[in-house]
């Protein structure tokens, strides 16, 4: 991770095939306090290059993309040594992409389709992390702990008790994906959770404005409450 000098901005290159995300994905970097766009590619060859002569921070990297993916790009700055932080786009949520990610080193992971305040959230954190380490030249053990559990703090957030990050996560990337409203069975049963874990982790996202519940009735009469995603006028989609 990128050693940041106390009077820059944060150095942002975009690497995004789809010129029209490209083009919000840069606005929505540019409303976050700290963060300046220099650069953007189309590919992820291109991107390498720009890597190179740009000498960015960090990377706001797309997957799936023509001529050279994200992850092959990643594979290919890793083995190249490139000193660059990267944030992965992905509209994949599969377990295996998820896996090969966090093994490239990627700060953090968003799942299209993506709001403003979750790109925020993920540069928010990068940007209060390097704002300790970059105080020092050398970083005592108790320092470490304090970075790293403030890290896990953010993205668990302020979660009842019993709700973990991680499984919201998987809810709510599912959740993205369809299109039509599921229930908690159904949910459950696509995301690998028991129907009442999945309630109560719906019940929460209800009662922060994150889903709504719409009642529907089944052959027998018996009252079925299904979910769906609010969705977010400022979404980035493909």
């Amino acid at each position: 991770m990128k050693q940041l000098s106390k009077e820059q901005q944060i150095r942002i290159l975009l690497i995004e095939d789809d010129l029209m995300v490209q083009e919000v994905n840069r606005m929505f970097v540019e409303k976050v306090k700290g963060f300046t766009v220099v650069g953007v590619a189309a590919n992820g060859k291109e991107g390498r290059e720009k890597v190179k002569e740009l000498q960015p921070d960090l990377v706001l990297l797309d997957i799936y993309m023509p001529k050279e993916d994200g992850l092959q790009a990643i594979s290919e700055l890793r083995q190249e040594q490139l000193d660059v932080d990267i944030i992965a786009v992905t509209a994949a949520n599969d377990t295996l992409t998820v896996k090969k990610l966090l093994r490239y080193g990627v700060v953090d992971y968003i799942v299209k389709p993506f709001t403003f305040e979750r790109l925020k959230q993920a540069l928010d954190q990068y940007k209060e992390m390097y704002d300790k380490l970059r105080k020092t030249d050398k970083i005592s053990q108790d320092k470490l702990d304090e970075v790293m559990q403030q890290k896990e703090q953010s993205k668990q957030g302020e979660l009842p008790k019993g709700l973990h990050s991680v499984t919201l996560k998987q809810i709510l990337d599912f959740l993205q994906q369809i299109d039509c409203p599921k229930s908690a069975e159904e949910i459950g049963s696509e995301v690998g959770l028991a129907r009442v874990t999945v309630r109560r982790y719906l019940n929460y996202l209800e009662s922060t404005k994150k889903v709504e519940m719409e009642l529907t009735y089944g052959t027998i009469g018996r009252p079925i409450q299904l979910y769906r995603l609010i969705k977010s006028d400022n979404e980035v989609r493909s």
